[in-house]
C-alpha cells in the first residue's frame, strides 16, 4: 500500500508539471485570455499522462481491460476537470486572484478525489 501511495505521488506530480506547464504556456505565451479555458486545455494533456502512468506503474494489480478502465478514467477526470476548471475561474476570473494560487487550491480538491477515484471505481484490484 505505502509504495502505491508512493508511486500515486510521483505519477501526480509528474501529471501535474505537465499540466501546469501547458497552463503557463497558454497564458503566458500563447496569451489565451481565460485562465479557466487555458487550464481546461492543459488538463486534457495532464489527464492523459496521469492514464498511462496509473495504469502501468500506480496500481500494477489492477483487473479490468484497458478499455473499460480508460472509459471510467475518462470520465472520472472529466468530473474533476471540470471543478478543477470552475475552481480556477472563479478564484481568478471572477475574483482577479493570481492563476498559480488558484491552481494550487483547484489540484488540492483533485489530488484527494482521483486517488479515492481511482482506487475505488477504475483500477480495483
Amino acid at each position: 500500500m505505502q509504495s502505491e501511495i508512493a508511486r500515486y505521488i510521483v505519477n501526480g506530480a509528474v501529471a501535474t508539471i505537465v499540466h501546469y506547464s501547458i497552463l503557463t504556456i497558454n497564458i503566458e505565451v500563447i496569451e489565451i485570455s481565460s485562465a479557466g479555458l487555458a487550464n481546461f486545455i492543459a488538463a486534457i494533456f495532464g489527464v492523459i499522462v496521469s492514464f498511462i502512468g496509473s495504469r502501468y506503474y500506480v496500481y500494477q494489480n489492477h483487473t479490468g481491460t484497458i478499455g473499460s478502465q480508460a472509459s471510467k478514467f475518462f470520465l472520472l477526470y472529466a468530473m474533476i476537470a471540470l471543478l478543477h476548471g470552475l475552481v480556477l475561474y472563479v478564484w481568478t476570473d471572477v475574483y482577479g486572484l493570481n492563476y498559480r494560487f488558484g491552481f494550487l487550491v483547484a489540484t488540492a480538491f483533485q489530488v484527494s478525489l482521483s486517488y479515492a477515484g481511482n482506487k475505488i471505481l477504475v483500477f480495483k484490484a
